[in-house]
């Protein structure tokens, strides 16, 4: 963060001081919520929640070098105090933060630490240059994030969120990490309703926005698609007019994305994964292939440039289309095709539990995929999953799947569906984790497709039969035990289900 006194931090906010004794005391280090990560010259949020209550870590957050605390009330030590103005309704309630908000305080330090982002980017774009992408999609966001970063961190200093840390907390969060000599701010922007998107860009304004997808994540909260085309749209309407820089990154092989066009003043550039590319796309790939364990290569086609060759180390074909984004977003924002295919070539994954592909010693390939799920993500894991397998009759797909959230009256369809996707991509074993409806549905639909389908009710049981088919060779086959690759695990479900214990155990620290 650029350094500020704590009176000018009061007046951006709109708060008073309180137990301070020098008002020009200067905040020099990060904003945290976590007063176990607060350094010397830091400022400490202290949001009220459920079970813990921030404003009961103010002091330690002041032993720990705090220059103050942001609170929702006098806590006996130096303060930015903002006060509470009633409860949160309506569209933007339905945060965790404010569940047990009654009389607004939480809802009072998240104003707070907005208006604090929103002035410190805001500056920082004026007198500094700093340049905010902006990616936003109902899958793919945070490979995508984390894509553009890594190209973009060879051109200069960047800041990005870690994880996903994408809403009304994480988003001023990881913006108030840029300071003086970021050059890029790559933020992740996601919407549970009409209205959040543009929420987030009014706190730290893109000038280049990318959109993947409109898919069924969160349809349960939205509704339906064009909900969901209103609400990732808000990003593309706040952008700069040509004029002033704006770029639009358009997934022209959305039909949903690509009508985004017309919401917007920015130059809109379009990009297409598909075989043949979509009619107009600038941005395309060719040569499209993927090596034993899913990882692509393919052909990168620029306007203006010649054809560039990328060996992507992530896994699974859809990457290839989140390169494609953040290939334009990052030569839209100047840099060159070829520094672009390099830093491609060598990114890593950057988020945990995301694709995460590692093989242990005794030749079984673990794919964590267990941040998140929807029926879109799901789909690709399981095309992915099917790949690795195919054209090897000694080798197992094995897929460890649990529960999708946020899916609302489509849930058991949606659910019952991947069992036309397991059967299509041939997965051969079908582990599902916990008892609910819709964890039956899939269950009932993989063994109805003559998939050979397992229940477990929880992650002590679903190691043990994962180890038991492992440890069984496939029929007729010789040598099991010398095979330098063998079968491939899937783990995947939506955050809440804690299924990355199952990757942990699995590996148990081999690779």
């Amino acid at each position: 963060m650029i350094d500020l006194t704590l009176k000018e931090i009061a007046n951006i906010v709109g708060g008073s001081l309180d137990s301070v004794d020098n008002p020009d005391a200067r905040v020099t280090g990060f904003v945290e919520f976590d007063s176990r990560k607060v350094t010397p010259g830091g400022l400490f949020l202290c949001f009220p929640g459920a079970k813990v209550d921030g404003h009961d870590y103010a002091e330690k957050a002041i032993e720990q070098g705090a220059v103050a605390v942001l609170a929702a009330r006098p806590v006996g030590v130096p303060a930015i105090v903002v006060a509470p103005t009633g409860r949160v309704e309506g569209d933007g309630a339905n945060a965790d933060i404010y569940a047990n908000d009654s009389d607004g305080s939480a809802a009072a330090v998240v104003r707070a630490l907005s208006d604090l982002a929103h002035y410190v980017t805001k500056k920082l774009a004026e007198d500094h240059e700093l340049t905010i992408i902006g990616v936003t999609g109902s899958a793919g966001k945070t490979s995508t994030k984390d894509l553009i970063a890594t190209i973009l961190r060879h051109d200069g200093e960047t800041v990005a969120p870690p994880g996903s840390f994408n809403n009304e907390i994480g988003h001023p969060y990881t913006a108030l990490r840029s300071d003086v000599d970021t050059k890029y701010l790559v933020a992740e922007l996601s919407a549970r309703g009409i209205g959040h998107i543009k929420h987030l860009t009014d706190i730290a304004t893109p000038r280049i926005g990318v959109v993947l997808n409109v898919g069924s994540a969160h349809l349960g909260e939205f509704g339906s698609r064009e909900n969901i085309a209103k609400a990732k749209g808000e990003l593309v309407e706040a952008l700069p007019s040509v004029g002033d820089g704006g770029v639009a990154v358009l997934n022209a092989d959305d039909p949903f994305v690509i009508a985004m066009a017309k919401r917007t003043a920015a130059k809109v550039v379009s990009y297409s994964s598909a075989n043949p590319p979509a009619a107009g796309a600038d941005y395309y790939a060719t040569d499209i292939s993927l090596d034993n364990v899913a990882r692509p290569s393919f052909t990168l086609h620029a306007p203006g440039a010649q054809p560039v060759s990328v060996t992507l180390q992530v896994f699974g074909v859809h990457q290839v289309s989140n390169s494609l984004a953040a290939a334009a977003a990052a030569i839209e924002a100047g840099l060159s095709v070829e520094a672009v295919a390099d830093s491609l070539s060598g990114h890593r994954n950057a988020s945990a539990h995301r694709m995460d592909v590692h093989t242990r010693g005794d030749g079984v390939t673990i794919i964590n995929d267990s941040y998140n799920a929807n029926p879109d993500s799901m789909r690709a894991a399981i095309a992915a999953l099917g790949y690795t397998t195919s054209g090897r009759p000694d080798a197992r797909s094995i897929a460890v799947l649990g529960e999708m959230g946020e899916l609302g009256e489509q849930a058991i369809d949606a659910h019952y569906a991947l069992g036309a996707e397991l059967a299509k991509f041939h997965v051969d074993t079908l582990i599902v984790v916990g008892d609910s409806k819709n964890c039956e549905a899939m269950a009932d639909a993989a063994h109805g497709r003559g998939i050979n389908t397992m229940v477990s009710q929880d992650i002590d049981d679903a190691i043990w039969r994962i180890e038991d088919v492992l440890n069984t060779p496939p029929a007729g086959v010789e040598d099991w035990s010398q095979r330098e690759l063998k079968d491939v695990v899937l783990v995947k479900a939506s955050n809440a289900q804690r299924l990355w214990l199952v990757s942990e155990r699995l590996l148990n620290g081999e690779d």
